[in-house]
């Protein structure tokens, strides 16, 4: 059985259980302290982070490799596209958000407070306010990322989407498509089911 090590409020960890319960499979999921991390976490993972994966003697981390792997193993619903090209443009998109969306969201999750912290977050929320922004047209004709049909580019995504309030974000009426996009994603049975409790309370 597969066993996800999760943080209760990690972004990257959500996706993670998002996938799992889509794939309505097996698991098992283990609470991690983000706070107060077990030892075997930097054991299993060099980095010291959640999510991590472990099924037998296979141990894997970061969010979109773990997933990738566990669509590959399950692959019903399929949620990376069959055909090679537009799975290849799919991983380039994820590739995307990680470098111009998530590297924000990791300082707006940073515990460490410093004397320019108020002014780096604040950089944060205006440039993931930006680019959230930028994606709105494409949700203007599409129910998600890539169409009609629900993939990995949208789970990727709803963990920030779920967060905006959390993190301050508020965005303009402009990005109303991006937000009817995330009500879509948030009425899913699998990504109410892999909401923990902490999270729940991180939207009004």
């Amino acid at each position: 059985m597969m066993v996800l090590y999760s943080g209760t409020t990690c972004p990257f960890s959500q996706r993670c259980r998002f996938v799992l319960f889509e794939k309505g499979m097996d698991f098992e999921i283990r609470d991690v302290d983000l706070y107060n991390k077990p030892e075997d976490i930097s054991i299993m993972n060099p980095y010291g982070q959640v999510p991590v994966l472990v099924e037998r003697d296979l141990i894997l981390y970061e969010s979109n490799i773990i997933n990738e792997y566990i669509d590959e193993r399950f692959p019903h619903p399929q949620l990376m596209p069959a055909d090679p090209v537009m799975r290849a443009r799919t991983r380039l998109f994820l590739f995307n958000f990680e470098r111009e969306l998530f590297v924000h969201v990791q300082t707006l999750e940073r515990r460490d407070h410093d004397k320019d912290t108020a002014r780096t977050m604040e950089r944060a929320r205006t440039q993931i306010r930006e680019r959230l922004t930028q994606l709105t047209p494409i949700f203007v004709k599409n129910r998600f990322m890539l169409g009609d049909e629900f993939s990995m580019l949208d789970v990727a995504m709803a963990p920030l989407l779920w967060r905006l309030d959390h993190y301050s974000i508020e965005m303009p009426k402009t990005a109303a498509p991006l937000m009817k996009y995330a009500e879509r994603i948030f009425s899913r049975p699998a990504y109410i089911e892999a909401l923990t409790p902490s999270e729940k309370v991180m939207r009004r």
